[in-house]
Formats: structure tokens, C-alpha cells, sequence
């Protein structure tokens, strides 16, 4: 535990944006695993499923809680499963 007024500060500030962080990353996994979903379903909403779920990876990746080619890496898997579903 650091003694240092500041240190100690960091310490808060570093667990408050840990739990934002971890927030975020929660919400994107569960979006992507409704799209998923739906495109397994052949739900009519998929479409609107997926594009959520594209906005919600390029959200994460803006904030740095995710790496951009990570991002772009899933971006391509959602476009590719809503491709299957409209063929």
C-alpha cells in the first residue's frame, strides 16, 4: 500500500477506471453474443443486431479498452455471419 498522498490517489483513480473498463467490456461481450444469436436464429432483427454490435467495438476501440485490431477482427467476424444469414 503506497504511503504517498498522491500514489494513494492512483491507486483510486487506476480501480475507479478498472471497473469502467471492465463495465464496458461486460456490455460488448453480451451485445455480441445477442447478434450472434440472432444470426443463428435467421431473426429479421440481426441486421440491426449486428450494427449495434459493430458500434459498440468501435466505441470500445476509441476508448483504447480494446486494440484496434482486435476491433477490426471482429468487425470482419460480425460482417461475415450477417453475410451467411442473408444468403
Amino acid at each position: 500500500m503506497p504511503n504517498i498522498k498522491s500514489a494513494k490517489k492512483r491507486v483510486k483513480v487506476i480501480n475507479t477506471k478498472t471497473m469502467q473498463n471492465k463495465a464496458v467490456k461486460s456490455n460488448l461481450k453480451t451485445v455480441i453474443k445477442k447478434a450472434d444469436a440472432a444470426c443463428a436464429s435467421n431473426a429479421q432483427d440481426s441486421e440491426a443486431a449486428i450494427r449495434l454490435a459493430i458500434k459498440k467495438v468501435d466505441q470500445a476501440a476509441a476508448k483504447n479498452i480494446i486494440h484496434k485490431n482486435a476491433a477490426a477482427r471482429k468487425k470482419s467476424q460480425l460482417a461475415k455471419k450477417l453475410n451467411g444469414v442473408k444468403l
